[in-house]
Formats: structure tokens, C-alpha cells, sequence
């Protein structure tokens, strides 16, 4: 990491750099189902907690992701 203290946030390209090799790593590495499969809820509970969580955490969101939106649009509608 950078010895620079001022360099945070959007800014930071050398943690974006990092954060993208660590990325490609661990896809490559073949552990990326077990991982998935660890995070699992465990029961209907956990599902339930997991949901709620997601909730909230959107509910603090300003917008959705319009990449998440993609194939959802109405057909001749823009949005910039």
C-alpha cells in the first residue's frame, strides 16, 4: 500500500490496483463455490436475518445500481 497518507477513497488507485489482483487471485484460485456455499444462511433464521440486513443496508442506498436494473427497463424508456 501507499506510504502516502492523503490517498483515500475514489482516489486511491494503488488500493484499486491491489483490490483488483487480490480479486483475479482468489477467483482463479478455485475457492471461490466453497466460499459461497460458507456463506450460506444455515437455516431459516439466518435467512431471515440476511434479508433483513439487506433491507436496511438498501434503505441507507441514495439509488439503485443502474447496472442492476439492465433487461428490468421498459422497453423505450432512457435514463441518463
Amino acid at each position: 500500500m501507499s506510504k502516502d497518507p492523503k490517498q483515500y477513497g475514489e482516489g486511491n488507485y494503488e488500493a484499486t490496483r491491489d483490490y483488483n489482483e487480490r480479486t483475479k487471485c482468489f477467483i482463479g484460485s478455485g475457492q471461490v463455490e466453497e466460499a459461497a456455499e460458507n456463506a450460506a444462511p444455515r437455516d431459516a433464521g439466518e435467512a431471515d436475518e440476511m434479508r433483513d440486513a439487506e433491507e436496511i443496508g438498501k434503505s441507507h442506498a441514495k439509488e439503485e445500481n443502474p447496472a442492476l436494473l439492465e433487461g428490468k427497463r421498459k422497453p423505450g424508456r432512457q435514463t441518463l
